[in-house]
């Protein structure tokens, strides 16, 4: 998968590059042309925080926040990669461990405002490290690049490290709307490249309602 934010800044950097002919323009260093000392930076639509948090710490649900840590906030495209490319990878983790990566202001937790109306998104995998990885990059990936066309309706995505599975859930905002979540759903399998006998499944946070809003793609 290609990385949205990057292949569509190059057109544009090579038209500004094209534009400043004259000699004594200072020379434009891209991370395309200089991946060392590049002074020109693509913004992204959002800001991205990553979490982690290990469960195996926990001594009860009131507790659990105790143990979730803000790693980093990244906004743009070069800093997105610094940050993939210099933390443990996702199945490298301790056994029930996660990585939350949620757009900034929205902390991975129901109780959260952006979250407490919502679901998630739900991809069970066999523990095959390659395979999980590239999930979730590719997970990230989408998130980053506004590539989902409800991108306003989704809160952020966690990858949980267990002894017998990995797991990648995606949150949006909304539950109720099945057009939305339906939509979601959909997409996140053609960004994952899901063969049709792997099933998504969504499912509403934990409410007071008796009887939740549940979908299987």
């Amino acid at each position: 998968m290609s990385v949205s934010p990057i292949a569509a800044a190059s057109p544009q950097l090579t038209s500004v590059a094209a534009s400043h002919d004259d000699s004594q323009q200072p020379q434009i260093k891209t991370v395309f042309n200089d991946p060392q000392n590049f002074d020109v930076k693509h913004p992204l639509q959002n800001a991205w925080t990553l979490w982690f948090d290990n469960p195996t710490k926990r001594t009860n649900t009131n507790t659990w926040s105790q143990n979730l840590r803000e790693i980093i906030t990244f906004c743009t495209v070069e800093d997105f990669w610094g940050v993939i490319n210099n933390i443990t990878k996702a199945t490298d983790l301790p056994p029930g461990s996660n990585y939350h990566m949620f757009k900034e202001g929205i902390k991975p937790m129901w109780e959260d405002p952006a979250n407490e109306h919502g679901g998630r998104w739900v991809h069970f995998m066999q523990r095959r490290p390659a395979e999980g990885n590239e999930m979730w990059l590719h997970t990230l990936l989408a998130l980053i690049g506004e590539n989902f066309d409800n991108e306003e309706d989704i809160c952020g995505v966690v990858f949980a490290n267990r002894r017998s599975q990995f797991r990648i859930s995606l949150w949006t905002r909304v539950a109720s709307d099945s057009d939305i979540v339906l939509n979601i759903g959909r997409q996140m399998r053609t960004f994952l490249n899901l063969p049709s006998q792997v099933k998504l499944e969504f499912s509403e946070h934990e409410t007071a309602n008796a009887e939740p809003f549940r979908h299987e793609l």
